[in-house]
């Protein structure tokens, strides 16, 4: 598996399946505080990850207001890359 994380931009391989709290562990990431996408989709927490499977994992940006290209973006969205997830969902 591979995983990318962002802010501060690293990877990490691993040669095993997993759930998404397993990795977030040995990451020693807050669940709390990160978004896990599995191939372009949103994996929840209590989600699984193929050996195979290339993740990305995002850090959420909550509350306030975000101007960002001219646009304002608020309720827990998170903006990474050119892209937003919005939704209020942690």
């Amino acid at each position: 598996m591979k995983v990318e994380l962002r802010n501060p931009s690293r990877v990490h391989e691993f040669d095993e399946a997993m759930s998404v709290i397993k990795l977030l562990n040995r990451l020693k990431l807050d669940r709390g505080s990160v978004l896990v996408i599995c191939n372009g989709t949103l994996v929840p927490h209590d989600g699984y990850l193929d050996a195979d499977a290339d993740v990305e994992i995002r850090n959420v940006i909550s509350g306030g207001s975000v101007i960002s290209g001219g646009s304002v973006i608020s309720g827990g969205s998170v903006i990474s890359g050119g892209s937003v997830i919005s939704g209020g969902s942690r």
